[in-house]
């Protein structure tokens, strides 16, 4: 009898890996009821995954509060759009809570590029405006539609994704992640302004282009 139950034990630690995995892709859970970073700390030799605690008694209910979100970004640039991050690194209270905001704010016809979140789903709630939206998954399908003023949409974590402005109006959204920094990687940035250069003859066949033009649009991404 003991024989024939063994075949169940490789499914049972398939079950339970799988029941694990989700615990292992966010952020990691809080050890005590608040734990304001610290920044000063990553100046000197420490480091690790996240930032350091505040003492309890240098902590301030400010270190809890920002009025970051509450003015519209600048968006006079190429792309017409601007991001402005309510994350860990401008709000200390968020350390170890593993949640952030941001907010987005397109001029007409204004685009935030497409782009990922390694470390965080977002979802975002339109403010002003209507936007055309959309995510790739990694069978290259693209789920795309409209997003009016009071609606909401989900992008999953990781996967490249943009929004675009579809009016002759302003449009802002408000953003938020399960994570408190879910990092951003815009894609043309990413390849083409990386520091050092992503090789030009790479590039030049990953999008089966002539080099002359890699380099063409590699001077439009001066590495940040």
């Amino acid at each position: 009898m003991a024989n024939s139950k063994l075949p169940a034990l490789p499914l049972l630690a398939a079950v339970l890996l799988a029941l694990a995995a989700p615990a292992l892709a966010g952020d990691p859970d809080m050890l005590q009821d608040i734990c304001v970073a610290e920044y000063k700390s990553l100046n000197g030799p420490l480091r690790l995954n996240g930032f350091p605690c505040k003492r309890p008694e240098n902590v301030t209910a400010d270190d809890f509060f920002s009025g970051l979100l509450a003015s519209p970004g600048d968006t006079g640039n190429a792309a017409g759009s601007a991001v402005t991050a309510a994350n860990v690194e401008r709000l200390p209270g968020l350390n170890t809570l593993g949640v952030s905001m941001a907010r987005i704010d397109f001029a007409p016809w204004g685009v935030n590029p497409p782009h990922t979140h390694p470390r965080a789903t977002e979802i975002i709630f339109v403010l002003q405006g209507s936007l055309d939206v959309g995510f790739v998954t990694t069978a290259n399908r693209l789920f795309a539609r409209t997003v009016c003023r009071g609606e909401v949409f989900v992008f999953p974590r990781g996967l490249v994704h943009y929004q675009r402005n579809n009016g002759g109006t302003p449009a802002a959204v408000i953003s938020a992640f399960n994570s408190q920094l879910p990092g951003t990687q815009a894609v043309a940035q990413t390849l083409f302004g990386a520091s050092p250069a992503v090789p030009t003859d790479v590039l030049a066949r990953a999008f089966q282009i002539d080099a002359g033009l890699v380099e063409a649009i590699k001077s439009k991404f001066p590495p940040m």
